[in-house]
């Protein structure tokens, strides 16, 4: 359950909204459910996300490291 507050700038609380949306990954799962995906094509897509997620934070643990 997602709850944004308006006080006044309804422009602002869309924004606001939306960023979450994006961050919980709604409009990448509707994207993807919008066409069949066989599913070694599943599997595919999901070996490339695994591996630019390790990338990601192997990068991360260099940038940080002491």
């Amino acid at each position: 359950m997602i709850e944004i507050i308006v006080n006044q700038n309804l422009e602002k609380a869309m924004r606001v909204l939306k960023r979450k949306l994006i961050r919980e990954g709604v409009f990448k799962e509707l994207k993807s459910r919008r066409f069949y995906e066989k599913p070694s094509e599943r599997r595919k897509r999901k070996e490339k996300e695994a591996k630019k997620k390790r990338r990601k934070d192997l990068d991360r643990q260099k940038r940080f490291a002491p």
